[in-house]
C-alpha cells in the first residue's frame, strides 16, 4: 500500500481537505491483540474522528475492534468476549477500502482476532464493526502477488459456499451465494493467470456479494479449521480454507440436502461434480493440496494434535450442516494434514 502509493493518495485527499492524519501499519497476515493495543495506543494519542482501513482482511479486522475499543475504553481483551458489546458506534466514523479480494470484512459484523496465549483465532462479532462506508476500487487489486490472488479468491469461495449449504441459508442469500460461486469460478482462474482489470474487478465485486450473503447466514467447518490451523501455525487464512475445503464438502455430502445443494451448485457452473470442480479450481491456482504441502511440521502437527481438534470444534464448526464429533473431526485434520481423502 505505501509501494503503490494508496496511502499517499488518501493522506494528500484528506490533507487538502485540511484534516490532519496519521497512518497506523504493520498489521500482521493474522492479526493478533498486540495489533490492535498498538494501533488502540495511537488512537488515544491522536483522537481522530475518522478511522480508515486499507489492505487485506487482517487490517480491517484489526480497526474494527481498534474503534470499538477506543470508544468504549472499558472493553479489553480480557472480557470482550464475555461483556455484551455495543451494537453501533456512537461518534468515530469507520471507512473500509479492501486491497484484496476476499475477505468481505468490508461488509461483515465480524473481526477475527488471533489469541497468541491459547494459539487460536477468535472471531468476534457485533453490527457497530461493520465499516459506514465501503469503498470498492478495483485499481487497488492490481498490484496483488499471484498467491495472494488465489489465496483470497479461494476464501471469497468459501465464504460463498459454506453459506450456500448452511442450513440459516434463506432466499435472498441463496442468491448472493450462488451468484458469488458462479462469478467467481468464471473470472477468478482469468484474475490470477492474466490479471485483467475486468477480472479484478469481477472477482472484487463477487467477494464482496459472498461477504454480504454469509454475514446474514453464517459459515461452517472449514472456518472453524481455518481459524484453529491459522492460530497455531500463521499461515495464511485463504490458503487453509482452499486446502481444506474440498475435504470439507466432501464430509458435508454425506447429508442428503447438503448433497442437493452441491448438486445445483454443480449444474449452475455447468459441472458434473462440484468436489472436482473445487479441486481443479485448486490445482490451477497452484494451491498445495495438503497441510504437509502447506510447509506444516508433521512433528508440530502430530505435538499439538489434541489442541487442534479441540479448537477445530469451536467458531463455525458449530454451525456446520452436519454435526461433528471429536473422533471425526480427527479423522478429517488427519485427512488434510497428509492429503488422503
Amino acid at each position: 500500500m505505501f509501494k503503490s502509493g494508496v496511502i499517499d493518495k488518501i493522506e494528500n485527499l484528506l490533507q487538502q481537505s485540511k484534516c490532519q492524519t496519521y497512518v497506523y501499519s504493520g498489521i500482521k497476515k493474522n492479526p493478533d491483540t498486540r495489533d490492535v493495543l498498538g494501533g488502540l495506543s495511537k488512537m488515544r494519542d491522536f483522537k481522530p474522528d475518522l478511522l480508515i482501513a486499507v489492505g487485506g482482511g487482517s487490517p480491517i479486522d484489526a480497526a474494527k475492534v481498534m474503534a470499538i475499543m477506543y470508544e468504549n475504553p472499558k472493553i479489553t481483551f480480557d472480557n470482550i468476549l464475555s461483556v455484551t458489546l455495543p451494537q453501533q458506534r456512537t461518534a468515530l466514523k469507520f471507512a473500509a477500502i479492501p486491497s484484496t479480494s476476499g475477505t468481505g470484512s468490508e461488509v461483515t459484523r465480524a473481526a477475527v482476532i488471533t489469541f497468541r496465549e491459547s494459539q487460536i483465532k477468535i472471531g468476534i462479532k457485533t453490527p457497530a464493526f461493520i465499516p459506514d462506508i465501503a469503498i470498492l476500487d478495483a485499481e487497488l487489486t492490481m498490484t496483488m502477488p499471484d498467491n495472494v490472488v488465489a489465496e483470497t479468491g479461494m476464501d471469497a469461495m468459501t465464504h460463498a459456499v459454506e453459506c450456500y449449504i448452511n442450513n440459516n441459508l434463506d432466499d435472498f442469500a441463496e442468491c448472493m451465494a450462488r451468484s458469488a460461486v458462479e462469478g467467481l469460478f468464471a473470472f477468478l482462474p482469468v484474475s490470477y493467470q492474466e490479471k485483467t482489470a475486468e477480472s479484478r474487478e469481477k472477482v472484487h465485486h463477487y467477494q464482496c456479494l459472498a461477504g454480504i450473503a454469509f454475514d446474514n447466514v453464517g459459515l461452517g467447518m472449514a472456518h472453524g479449521i481455518s481459524h484453529a490451523i491459522g492460530g497455531m501455525f500463521d499461515l495464511g487464512h485463504g490458503l487453509i480454507n482452499a486446502i481444506a475445503l474440498p475435504y470439507i464438502l466432501e464430509y458435508n455430502a454425506q447429508d442428503p440436502a447438503v448433497k442437493a445443494k452441491l448438486d445445483r451448485l454443480a449444474r449452475s457452473i455447468s459441472q458434473p461434480d462440484f468436489c472436482a470442480a473445487i479441486k481443479n479450481l485448486n490445482k490451477g491456482l497452484k494451491t498445495p493440496t495438503c497441510f504437509r504441502e502447506a510447509g506444516i511440521s508433521r512433528q508440530l502437527f502430530e505435538d499439538n494434535f489434541k489442541l487442534l481438534v479441540e479448537n477445530s470444534l469451536k467458531g463455525s464448526t458449530r454451525v456446520n450442516p452436519v454435526k461433528v464429533s471429536a473422533g471425526d473431526m480427527a479423522d478429517l485434520l488427519t485427512s488434510i494434514f497428509h492429503g488422503k481423502f
